[in-house]
């Protein structure tokens, strides 16, 4: 896929604490155990999207991370820029650099109709919409349980 596992992670973190938003700050632990994704790797991810400020945190034995006034709202791309190098999306397919209509590679027409409607996506899906779905079947979507 053109997603990396990270950028997957990441989702599926945020997802959660939205789903268990109204329970408080979720400890990384019950996330990292619940969606099936290693601890360490799970911290790395949440401490940058909280650093980034997609998310907030807490230190401290009932801190953990939650929501906060932008999250809902931010674009899925801006979730990518952190997990993933969105300039890649604009690189050539057979790595010549950055192609366009005027010096294209081979394959540049072929890919061109591929890379407008994933831009659109990326830039226009917000978070939030990916809780517009019946939450119950979204949270057993996010667990160990279906990803494996």
């Amino acid at each position: 896929m053109i997603f990396s596992k990270s950028f997957g992670y990441s989702l599926r973190g945020i997802l959660f604490v939205a789903l268990r938003a109204s329970e408080g700050p979720v400890q990384l632990d019950e996330m990292a155990e619940a969606l099936g994704v290693p601890r360490h790797f799970m911290g790395k991810i949440m401490k940058r999207l909280a650093q980034n400020g997609i998310l907030s945190s807490q230190k401290g034995p009932t801190g953990g991370f939650f929501l906060n006034e932008t999250t809902l709202s931010r674009p899925l791309m801006d979730v990518y820029r952190l997990t993933d190098h969105p300039e890649e999306l604009e690189q050539c397919v057979l790595s010549r650099g950055t192609c366009n209509s005027e010096h294209p590679c081979r394959l540049h027409d072929k890919v061109l109709p591929l890379k407008a409607p994933l831009n659109k996506i990326l830039y226009h899906t917000t978070v939030g919409e990916l809780l517009d779905t019946d939450q119950n079947e979204l949270l057993h979507g996010l667990t160990a349980v279906d990803s494996a």
